[in-house]
């Protein structure tokens, strides 16, 4: 009898040890597993960018790109802030020769350039022979005027098919 004590005793406390350690694991399992990256809807309409980047660029034409709260989009893994900050990035089309004005004014020193952070959804919208070129100088002047925002980013202009690659975060604050 003192054996079958020692034996229940045994697996009560296998399972009590036990079953708190694979729950344990599992969620931490869980936790520490990557989140499947949110896919952002792309956008078409040009309303929002004509009104953003008027000044800098006139109207554009045959848009892809995507808007949204770099905030909201981490998830829970970022500290809240009282500020906002949405990311405009995508591509467009200029009205003709408007890229080779941009490229040719001696204000800016254009340079070749690679579009280092495509997101994925707009992969199929930008020419994979486009040859880009991108002004620091062009990018601090070209957005500054008349904003209740403060931009940061850059403007990338093709100017055989008059498209500009866009990629900002407007701060709100």
């Amino acid at each position: 009898m003192d054996t079958q004590r020692g034996h229940t005793s045994r697996r009560r406390f296998l399972l009590g040890a036990g079953v708190p350690l694979l729950l344990l694991g599992g969620g931490l399992g869980y936790a520490l597993w990557p989140e499947e990256e949110a896919r952002q809807k792309v956008r078409t309409d040009l309303e929002p960018l004509n009104r953003r980047f008027w000044t800098a660029l006139g109207d554009v034409s045959d848009a892809h790109w995507l808007g949204y709260d770099i905030d909201e989009t981490a998830g829970d893994r970022t500290i809240p802030s009282p500020d906002s900050r949405v990311r405009l990035v995508g591509t467009a089309r200029l009205k003709p020769g408007t890229a080779n004005r941009i490229l040719r004014d001696p204000a800016h020193h254009f340079e070749a350039t690679a579009l280092a952070t495509l997101p994925v959804e707009l992969k199929p919208y930008v020419p994979s022979a486009a040859a880009w070129r991108q002004s620091g100088t062009y990018d601090k002047g070209a957005l500054q005027e008349g904003l209740d925002v403060i931009p940061s980013g850059s403007f990338c202009f093709d100017g055989i098919r008059d498209l500009v690659y866009f990629d900002y975060v407007f701060l709100y604050t």
